[in-house]
C-alpha cells in the first residue's frame, strides 16, 4: 500500500472546491456525542460535537468540528500547550473546518476533563491516544481515507501540542503532515541543555500541569530529585530523551512546517535546528519559519501562523498542488515600536533554502587575555537573562534597545570587540573558542552571552534575553574547547561592540553550591553567523508597496524648464558618491529680507537605508529645506549634494530624486491613468523604465483609474500621487506630508512602504505633523527651529534620553509596593498608573537592569518595561529649549 512519503512525491492534482454553505444549526445526538451550533461571521456554518472516548484506555475528552456538505474531507487534529485544555485551540478549529477540513481537538491525559496522569508524551500514553483518536477519526464517514483504517490526516499544535505531533509522526505511518509550534526536539536537551538543570523553568512546568502529584509517579520521582541536587543524572535524561521526538527521528518522514520562537528559553531556536537536520535526511519537505514570539513572551503571530499551517494542509492534505506554502526558511525581525498599540513593529526576511545556525561565519576579533572569576557560595545573588513565567515579552524589549540583563561584579569575565565598522545582522548560533580551568576537580558551570554594546558604553542589550550554559568537566578543561552561544536573529549596528560575557550564575539555572574560581581564555575570534542567502522579504505589491517617491507634474515641468538655465556646477565630489544627501551650510533669507532667514547654517547627512523625519514647527524652515534639495529654489549660502553632485535647478542627478511637496498638479479632466501617462512620457525617459505597472497596482484605485481625476476625494488624489512619485523607483524620496487625506489603514499602510523601501538600499526623508507616525516610521531624524538645527541622530538616542521608565504589571499594584519600590536606591519616585497596573519610574542614579532585577526581588508581576518619554514629550522638549 502507498505510503504517507510516497503520497506527497506524487502528489497527483487534485484541487477540490471549498465546502457548500452549510444548512441551518442541528441538535442532535450522535452515537452519544453532542452536536452544538458554533456562530461564525459567515458560511459556512462550523458544527461542534463533544464527547468522551477511551482511545489508550483512559478518558479523553474531545470536540469534532465539521463544516456543511456532505463530500470527503481530510482530518487535523490539534493538541493544546502544556497546562491547557482542548479549549485553548477552539478558534483554531473552528477556522480550519470552515475551510473543508474534519477537525479533532482533545485535552491531552490529566488535563482539562481527561483522565490519567500525565506521561510526558509517553509512546504508550498520549502518543497511544493519538493513534486511537486516528482510529476513530478512520470511521467517520465524511473523512477521506487513504484505505481503510488510514485517514487522510495532519496534526499542529503548540508547546505540548507540537511535540505530540512530532511523536505522532514517528510512530503511527497514518500521519500525513505535521505543522509543530514552539516546541521541543528532545525534552532532556531543554531541561538539562549540557548537563545544567533549568530550575525555574522545571518549576514552571510542574506547577503549571497541577503539580508533581498529578503526575505519572516516575516522572515526579525523577524531578524531585534533580530538584533537590541541582544536577540532572544519567537516567534523568534517558527517561525525557525516550519520551521526546528526537527518540524516532529516523521515522519522521512527512512533510513539516516547523515554527519556532526567537523569544524563547525553554525551547531554543537550536530545536527546530536539530528537527530541521533529522526530517529533511529522510527526504521529506521542511519549511522553518523563526516568529517573533515564543515561551518568553510577545508576539506569536497568531494570525499569520494560522494562515500558514492552513495553506501547509492545503498543499499537502488538500493535494492544492497551487498553494504557496511559504519559503524554505523565514525569519520575523523587530524594530520600533507601534506606538498605537505598544506593540513591535515587525518585517520578514526569508530564504529560498535553510541556513542553518552557522552560515555565512564571520569572525569578529575579541581582547585578549584571562579573565578570572568566581561562584559565590550558594551561587547567589544570580546573574538574571530571562525571567520564566514573567511573560508579556520582556525578551522582544532587546530587540528595541532596552537592556534588562544584569550580571554581578566579580561572577563573570567578559572580551570586546572594537567598535564595528559595518553592521553585522546575525542570524544564528556564534561560536567562541575558549579554554576553561576550575578550581581542581570540579565542574565549571558557564552560562555565555553575546551582548550589543552601545557606542558610549552605557547600554548593553542581550538579544532575546538569551544566554547558553555550559557543563564543563575536569577532563574537558585546561584545552581550547568550541562554545555554542543562543541562537539569535539580532542586527548590531556600525559604531556598537559585541561583548562575550561568561558568567558563573544565571537566575533560570542551577549553579553548584560551592564556591569556585574559574578562568576562561579567549583562544580566538567570536564567530558569527550572517545567514547571506536571506533577505529581506520582497514585497508582494499589496497596494502602497515599495516606496513613496514623489514627483508632482508641475515639479517635473519646472525641472525640464530650468534645464536650459543651469549655472556653472561645482564638480562632484568622489567621497560621497554612495551618500544620498550631505547638506552644508545651508542658508536662505526670506525674499526681500536682510537679516530674516528661513533656513540658517543648517548642516546634516543622510546614509543609505535611513528614513529620516525632518521635524519642527510651522516656520520651522522645513519646506524650504525640500525645495531648495530639489533645485526649485536657490540657496544664498552653503551646499546640497546628493550622491556626490552638488544640486542646482536642473542637475542631472536629481532624475535619482523623487518629491511630492505641496500636493501633486493633476489635469482634472483626465483620468488617473492619463495624467500618470502624460508625467512619464513628460520627463523624455523610456516607458520601460516606468515600472507604471507597479504604480498602478500599489494606488489600489481599481475602477476609479478609469474615471476623471475632478471625481477624486482628497485621499483618491493623494494615493494617485503615491502612485506617480512611484515611477522610476529613485533612490533618494522626499516627502512632504505624505499621509494627508488619508484614513488610519492607509496610514499604516504607508508606513510600511517606507521601511521597506528604505531596506531595500533606498533613502526615504519624510516631513510631517504625525510624531506618532514619524516615530515608528524613521530610524533617523533632523530637528529644526526657527530655520536652525537643533539636533539630530537616531531616533532611539532622541527618544530615549529621558529618566522616565514606564513598567506594567499584570496585576494591579498596591500603594505600598510602590512606596518600597519609591524608596529602593538611585530611584526619585514611583507612581501608580491610573488603573493600578502599573508605575511611573523616575530613575536617579540606578539603571533599567538595576530597577528591573530589585522588581523582580520584590515579586513585582512585571509584563513591560521600557522608556517613557515620547517623541512628542522629546520634540517639545527641544522646541522650548531652542526658544530658550
Amino acid at each position: 500500500m502507498e505510503t504517507p512519503t510516497a503520497r506527497w512525491r506524487r502528489l497527483l492534482p487534485r484541487t477540490p472546491g471549498r465546502w457548500a454553505a452549510a444548512v441551518a444549526a442541528l441538535a442532535v445526538l450522535v452515537g452519544g456525542g453532542t452536536w452544538t451550533a458554533v456562530a461564525d461571521d459567515g458560511p459556512p456554518a462550523v458544527q461542534r460535537e463533544d464527547r468522551m472516548l477511551r482511545p489508550g484506555g483512559v478518558e479523553i475528552d474531545t470536540s469534532y468540528f465539521t463544516a456543511g456538505g456532505s463530500g470527503k474531507r481530510p482530518a487535523v487534529l490539534i493538541g493544546h500547550g502544556f497546562g491547557g485544555s482542548k479549549n485553548d485551540v477552539r478558534a483554531q478549529a473552528e477556522k480550519l473546518a470552515a475551510d473543508g477540513y474534519a477537525v479533532l481537538t482533545w485535552s491531552a491525559r490529566g488535563f482539562g476533563r481527561s483522565g490519567g496522569a500525565i506521561s510526558l508524551n509517553d509512546p504508550d500514553g498520549e502518543v497511544k491516544d493519538v493513534s486511537g483518536l486516528i482510529d476513530w477519526l478512520a470511521k467517520r464517514p465524511e473523512v477521506e481515507l487513504d484505505k481503510k483504517g488510514d485517514p487522510r490526516v495532519g496534526l499542529t499544535g503548540a508547546s505540548y501540542g507540537g511535540a505530540v505531533s512530532l511523536l505522532a509522526a514517528g510512530h503511527d505511518q497514518r500521519v500525513d503532515a505535521i505543522a509543530p509550534v514552539i516546541t521541543y526536539w528532545n525534552l532532556a536537551d531543554a531541561l538539562f541543555p549540557d548537563g545544567v538543570f533549568k530550575k525555574l523553568w522545571a518549576g514552571i512546568f510542574v506547577t503549571s500541569g497541577g503539580g508533581c502529584e498529578k503526575f505519572e509517579k516516575k516522572l515526579c520521582e525523577m524531578y524531585e530529585r534533580v530538584a533537590v541536587s541541582g544536577k540532572p543524572d544519567a537516567a534523568a535524561t534517558e527517561l525525557l530523551t525516550e519520551r521526546s521526538p528526537s527518540a524516532v527521528a529516523d521515522r519522521i518522514k512527512v512533510p513539516s512546517l516547523l515554527l519556532q520562537g526567537q523569544s524563547d528559553s525553554l525551547f531554543p531556536l537550536g530545536h527546530a535546528d536539530a528537527m530541521q537536520k533529522a526530517i529533511s535526511a529522510n527526504g521529506a519537505p521542511v519549511s522553518v519559519d523563526w516568529i517573533s514570539g515564543g515561551h518568553d513572551g510577545g508576539d506569536n503571530e497568531t494570525s499569520r501562523v494560522e494562515g500558514r499551517v492552513g495553506a501547509w494542509f492545503d498543499r499537502y492534505l488538500k493535494e492544492e498542488t497551487g498553494t504557496d506554502t511559504g519559503p524554505a526558511f523565514r525569519v520575523t525581525r523587530t524594530g520600533g515600536i507601534d506606538s498605537t498599540d505598544g506593540a513591535a513593529l515587525k518585517r520578514g526576511a526569508s530564504s529560498d533554502t535553510y541556513p542553518g545556525l552557522r552560515s555565512g561565519g564571520r569572525e569578529i576579533p575579541l581582547g585578549e587575555g584571562t579573565k578570572t572569576f568566581r561562584n559565590p557560595a550558594g551561587s547567589a545573588p544570580p546573574a538574571i537573562s530571562a525571567v520564566p513565567g514573567v511573560g508579556g515579552g520582556l525578551s522582544q524589549l532587546s530587540s528595541l534597545g532596552v537592556g534588562l540583563s544584569l550580571d554581578f561584579p566579580g561572577q563573570f569575565g567578559r572580551f570586546e570587540s572594537a567598535p564595528l565598522a559595518t553592521s553585522v545582522h546575525v542570524t544564528g548560533t556564534p561560536t567562541a573558542r575558549v579554554t576553561v580551568k576550575a578550581t581542581e576537580g570540579r565542574d565549571a558551570v558557564l552560562f555565555g552571552k553575546v551582548y550589543d554594546v552601545s557606542p558610549d558604553g552605557r547600554q548593553q542589550v542581550l538579544p532575546s534575553q538569551l544566554v547558553a550554559p555550559y557543563r564543563i568537566t575536569p577532563d574537558q578543561q585546561g584545552k581550547p574547547i568550541e562554545l555554542a552561544l543562543p541562537a539569535v536573529d539580532h542586527e548590531f549596528d556600525a559604531g556598537h561592540r559585541m561583548r562575550l560575557v561568561f558568567s558563573a550564575t544565571d537566575l533560570g539555572y542551577a549553579s553548584p553550591a560551592e564556591p569556585a574560581t574559574y578562568t576562561v581564555t579567549a583562544d580566538g575570534p567570536l564567530t558569527v553567523p550572517t545567514a547571506p542567502a536571506v533577505t529581506t522579504a520582497a514585497a508582494t505589491l499589496p497596494w502602497w508597496t515599495w516606496g513613496l517617491p514623489a514627483a508632482a507634474l508641475v515639479i517635473a515641468a519646472a525641472l525640464l524648464l530650468t534645464a536650459r538655465r543651469r549655472t556653472a556646477t561645482p564638480a562632484p565630489d568622489p567621497a560621497l558618491t554612495d551618500v544620498p544627501l550631505q547638506i552644508t551650510g545651508l542658508s536662505k533669507k526670506y525674499a526681500k529680507s536682510v537679516d530674516r532667514y528661513a533656513v540658517r547654517e543648517l548642516s546634516f547627512r543622510v546614509e543609505k537605508g535611513q528614513v529620516l523625519g525632518l521635524l519642527g514647527p510651522n516656520g520651522a524652515g522645513k519646506t524650504t529645506t525640500l525645495r531648495m534639495l530639489m533645485g526649485l529654489i536657490t540657496p544664498d549660502e552653503g551646499e546640497i549634494r546628493v550622491f556626490g553632485q552638488a544640486i542646482r535647478p536642473g542637475a542631472p542627478v536629481l532624475s535619482r530624486v523623487g518629491a511630492f511637496v505641496e500636493g501633486a498638479g493633476f489635469l482634472p479632466h483626465l483620468s488617473g491613468r492619463a495624467n500618470l501617462d502624460l508625467y512619464w512620457q513628460a520627463t523624455g525617459r523610456p516607458a520601460e523604465d516606468a515600472y507604471i505597472d507597479e504604480a498602478l497596482e500599489i494606488a489600489g484605485l481599481g475602477d476609479a483609474l478609469a474615471r476623471a481625476v475632478r471625481t477624486y476625494s482628497q485621499g483618491m488624489r493623494q494615493r494617485l500621487a503615491i502612485a506617480q512619485a512611484m515611477l522610476g523607483m529613485p533612490d533618494l524620496l522626499i516627502l512632504d506630508e505624505p499621509t494627508n487625506g488619508l484614513d488610519p489603514p492607509q496610514i499604516r499602510e504607508m508606513r510600511d512602504v517606507m521601511i521597506r523601501y528604505a531596506a531595500g538600499g533606498r533613502t526615504v526623508i519624510v516631513s510631517s505633523h504625525l510624531l506618532s507616525e514619524v516615530e515608528q516610521s524613521c530610524t533617523h531624524l533632523v530637528v529644526m527651529d526657527r530655520g536652525r538645527l537643533v539636533q539630530a541622530g537616531p531616533v532611539a538616542e532622541i527618544t530615549g534620553s529621558g529618566d522616565m521608565i514606564l513598567v506594567t504589571t499584570a496585576e494591579e499594584v498596591s500603594e505600598p509596593l510602590a512606596e518600597k519600590v519609591a524608596s529602593l536606591p538611585g530611584i526619585g519616585s514611583a507612581v501608580r498608573l491610573d488603573d493600578g497596573r502599573g508605575l511611573l519610574v523616575r530613575l536617579d542614579g540606578a539603571t533599567t537592569s538595576r530597577l528591573v532585577a530589585d522588581l523582580v526581588r520584590l515579586d513585582v508581576p512585571v509584563t513591560g518595561v521600557g522608556p517613557h518619554r515620547r517623541l512628542e514629550d522629546a520634540f517639545l522638549t527641544l522646541i522650548s529649549g531652542g526658544a530658550a
